[in-house]
């Protein structure tokens, strides 16, 4: 089964400048949110209170929600676990210290009622919140680091250059999305970059494959020509990939409900601008970097190379 009929001739990299632009317009925007207007933390990060409750009967969490949203107490999150007559609780941290927290936790017992079993009610202080920040970055950064020793290792440096460089750009733009919206960042944020990073790469490393390939079959083909023909060559399966993915997490958005909508909307944002970076800008960043032809096969024509391309 082909998606495309027959190699296509798009010329991709005709427009590098142009995306060089969108892409630095982009990531100075997410900067200058970043910089003004910052993340709109979870509670994971600024802190809060965290309680494990089970219900009677499956839980409604539509109608919990309403309940403890009269309560006003700030941010109030729910999500079921395990059974169905689980819930997990996040509020918002409360003023008044200690105090505070207790009314809030009081306060909640009571709209509840007495049916309900508090399995775990604990309170996470501000400290625990900065830690799981710098943990957070600590695990993008590691991400990203392994990635360049990679790409270094199985292609060559200019690779992983171009490969680290167009995950810098996706995870700063998603994350300045949600800067600009002020969408809610959290622990699920945090897994939902990383699995950007992992799936941009990913279609990077496909691409980067076959221009290595190229590189050594065709001897004479100018660097700009060689890039759009390996990226013709993969374009089918980035984006029979891009867009089966794509149908699952707008699944996943439209009927999974608040708890895992940021997650999906998220991903399915990651993996736009993924598909978009591993053809616009991964690949037009090696042409300014004075990639090496493997001189030990066999060379091609020029006018081969354009016949097959």
């Amino acid at each position: 089964m082909k998606f495309l009929a027959g190699t296509p001739h798009v010329p991709f990299l005709r427009f590098k400048g142009l995306c060089f632009a969108l892409s630095a317009l982009l990531m100075l925007g997410s900067l200058v949110s970043l910089a003004t207007q910052g993340l709109n933390f979870g509670i994971d990060f600024r802190g809060g209170i965290l309680m494990e409750v089970r219900t009677p009967q499956p839980a409604n969490l539509s109608e919990m929600r309403s309940t403890l949203g009269q309560l006003g107490l700030g941010e109030v999150s729910l999500q079921e676990f395990g059974a169905e007559t689980d819930v997990l609780i996040r509020i918002q941290q409360q003023d008044g210290g200690e105090a505070g927290q207790q009314a809030a936790i009081e306060a909640v017992r009571g709209a509840l009622g007495d049916d309900v079993n508090y399995r775990r009610v604990e309170f996470v202080g501000p400290k625990v919140g900065a830690e799981l920040i710098q943990d957070g970055i600590l695990a993008v950064l590691i991400a990203l680091g392994a990635i360049l020793m990679y790409i270094w290792f199985r292609f060559e440096w200019q690779f992983g250059v171009g490969g680290v460089l167009t995950l810098i750009h996706d995870v700063l733009i998603t994350i300045g999305l949600f800067s600009v919206l002020q969408l809610e960042f959290n622990l699920s944020t945090v897994a939902a970059i990383l699995t950007i990073a992992g799936y941009s790469i990913n279609d990077t490393v496909v691409v980067y494959d076959r221009i290595r390939e190229n590189l050594r079959k065709y001897k004479k083909l100018d660097i700009s020509a060689l890039c759009d023909l390996s990226l013709n060559d993969t374009l089918a399966r980035t984006l029979l990939t891009s867009g089966t993915t794509i149908l699952a997490l707008v699944a996943l958005f439209s009927f999974g409900g608040p708890v895992v909508r940021d997650f999906s909307g998220a991903l399915i944002f990651g993996i736009l601008i993924g598909t978009y970076s591993s053809i616009f800008i991964a690949t037009p960043v090696l042409t300014y970097m004075n990639l090496r032809r493997d001189s030990d096969n066999a060379s091609e024509d020029a006018g081969k190379a354009t016949t097959a391309g």
